[in-house]
């Protein structure tokens, strides 16, 4: 990211729920707030380009650290993480940033919290958007994939502390992103570990710059993949199916037909059955042929159109 767009973010951090939470923030938000929601091994970064976008459109972007993530505090217990955390933070934020309502806009297992708060605190909630995940995810079953699935393996408390800690965290993130950019799911054989799926030679995404890394590399250090491991991969079994509930805002989804979660038990069916719709009556569903798991960062112009495309469908009341 260049210096002058640097300069249009600015960087708070915020008490929120005993822990101090850190926020990037772009924009006056004359049109309304949109709230950026990470996934993993993501951090606000990862919205940089749809961060200026929609500030240079009038909206106030906001793009919070998860706790345990980047420049967020870390929980006192990150073993005891628990998913409604999530929603109980975001609702927080909006109240410490005095944010009436939003536009969510999730990606990954961000997008899981971004629904979740949508149909817990409609009023608060403009339209939601997410990137890979339909809805309807929770219960989920992988039984079907090898034991060697990354998701598996990574649930297993140990097991990706002592695969990663063989290397330093950028070796990490970089292993991480050129597997999860791939179309192919990332599985291990049974003597390997998901870290041996690639090495040194392998060559970043175009879309993914040396200095990109540098960024992520940093807030993984400050960090660590303690809490991370524990959030998603060990605590998202604690969310609850959405049942008959029914969405009263807008719902705008996402996806690359070249996302490894695609190919993921149970996605293509919820995004096609029609399931979707009986819990969304206004939903859009858009798919990007080319499109990979981290999309609004291989595709940021086409994202940002799709983005505020949707934002300017569903104006706000100011």
């Amino acid at each position: 990211m260049a210096t002058a767009e640097q300069r249009q973010i600015e960087h708070v951090h915020l008490p929120v729920r005993g822990l101090t939470l850190h926020v990037a923030q772009a924009g006056k938000g004359d049109l309304g707030t949109v709230v950026f929601l990470h996934g993993f091994p993501e951090i606000w970064y990862s919205w940089r380009h749809q961060m200026l976008a929609v500030a240079a459109a009038g909206y106030r972007a906001v793009a919070p650290d998860w706790r345990g993530y980047g420049l967020s505090d870390q929980p006192p217990e990150p073993e005891a993480a628990a998913y409604d955390d999530l929603i109980e933070d975001l609702l927080a934020i909006l109240d410490a940033l005095v944010v009436p309502k939003a536009f969510l806009v999730g990606k990954d297992f961000g997008a899981m919290p971004a629904y979740d708060f949508a149909l817990r605190h409609p009023n608060r909630t403009c339209g939601v958007m997410c990137l890979g995940i339909p809805l309807g995810t929770a219960g989920l079953s992988f039984d079907t994939l090898p034991e060697g699935f990354y998701i598996l393996r990574w649930a297993q408390p140990g097991r990706a502390e002592a695969d990663f800690g063989k290397y330093d965290v950028k070796r990490v993130v970089r292993t991480i992103y050129i597997l999860f950019s791939r179309s192919e799911i990332p599985i291990a054989k049974e003597n390997q570990e998901i870290m041996d799926l690639a090495d040194l030679s392998t060559p970043l995404p175009e879309w993914f710059s040396e200095e990109d890394l540098d960024v992520y590399s940093s807030l993984y250090e400050n960090s660590g993949f303690r809490y991370p491991l524990q959030m998603p991969y060990r605590s998202l079994h604690q969310r609850k199916p959405i049942g008959d509930a029914k969405f009263q805002v807008p719902v705008f989804i996402v996806m690359g037909e070249k996302d490894y979660v695609f190919k993921f038990p149970g996605i293509e069916s919820a995004m096609k059955d029609g399931t979707m719709e009986k819990h969304a009556p206004n939903i859009k569903i858009t798919y990007i042929p080319e499109g990979g798991h981290f999309v609004q960062e291989q595709f940021p112009d086409y994202v940002n159109e799709l983005l505020l495309g949707f934002l300017k469908d569903h104006p706000v009341a100011i």
